[in-house]
């Protein structure tokens, strides 16, 4: 949207040139940058404002599905812009090993909170609704909005029972056709940037609607709030492999948990030693 808002903010002055005679003044020669400067932020404010609001009118009482695709469409031009802004560039590869057209599972390591943003901005085209900490939706009431509609799914991870009814609820989104689900089989953000150990349970959403997995690392997100304006991050996003649908139908839970754990862990110790 960046490089749309400059050429948009460029037309513009002749236009504008064409109403305003000052501009054909002599003199007027410093008012072109100045507004081609104004009209660049001000789309970019524009956008960011008109985002922000439409999160604040969301009713929590009202039902997901009413007004998804707007937050979704919302939420892929706006990603990229506040990312561009950030001085963070998102590097993707292996998005075409992605099946077109059906709903998966995503799987991938956790390093920061931001990291299901920085998914959804790299991967635009696959609608995702993460499943995350409950504490997330106390903590954070603004962000937990746009999550209730964009299909995201608390999950409490000291109660079996209601973790349990949240794979249920994911496993029905899939299956209803109403968004692939992302998560983090860690369970939690690793503070050391390592990969730990999975809690292999949250493989279920896979075997029991029998969709693909989509296997994915994520490197120096962390960085992301560190170096947020002072200095670029390069931030890494492979998909690694995609298990299929035929494969997660039969596979046991652990099986899948071991084989996804060795994929990311091979490809995470390549990008270290690179």
């Amino acid at each position: 949207m960046i490089y749309f808002y400059l050429v948009l903010s460029a037309a513009l002055i002749p236009i504008l040139n064409n109403f305003w005679e000052i501009l054909r003044k002599p003199y007027s020669f410093w008012l072109v940058p100045v507004l081609f400067i104004g009209f660049f932020l001000g789309f970019i404010i524009l956008q960011i404002g008109l985002l922000a609001v439409s999160i604040l009118l969301v009713n929590p009482k009202t039902e997901s599905e009413k007004g998804n695709k707007y937050y979704r469409f919302m939420v892929n031009i706006s990603l990229p812009l506040i990312f561009k802004l950030a001085r963070v560039k998102i590097n993707v590869t292996g998005a075409e090993k992605i099946p077109e057209n059906k709903r998966v599972m995503l799987v991938c390591n956790h390093i920061n909170d931001v990291d299901p943003a920085v998914i959804m901005s790299g991967l635009k085209g696959l609608d995702l609704g993460f499943i995350a900490k409950k504490e997330v939706y106390t903590l954070f009431p603004f962000v937990a909005k746009m999550m209730k509609k964009l299909y995201c799914l608390p999950i409490d991870r000291e109660n079996n029972r209601e973790g349990v009814k949240t794979i249920i609820r994911a496993i029905d989104y899939i299956k209803k056709d109403k968004v692939s689900i992302g998560i983090f089989p860690e369970g939690y953000t690793s503070l050391d940037g390592e990969l730990h150990e999975f809690r292999n349970g949250a493989f279920k959403i896979a075997t029991k609607s029998k969709c693909p997995i989509v296997v994915c690392t994520l490197v120096n997100s962390n960085l992301v709030f560190k170096n947020m304006f002072k200095r670029k991050t390069e931030v890494y996003l492979d998909v690694l492999e995609v298990i299929s649908e035929e494969e997660t139908a039969v596979l046991h839970t652990d099986i899948l948990g071991a084989r996804v754990h060795e994929t990311m862990l091979k490809n995470l110790e390549m990008r270290k030693n690179k």
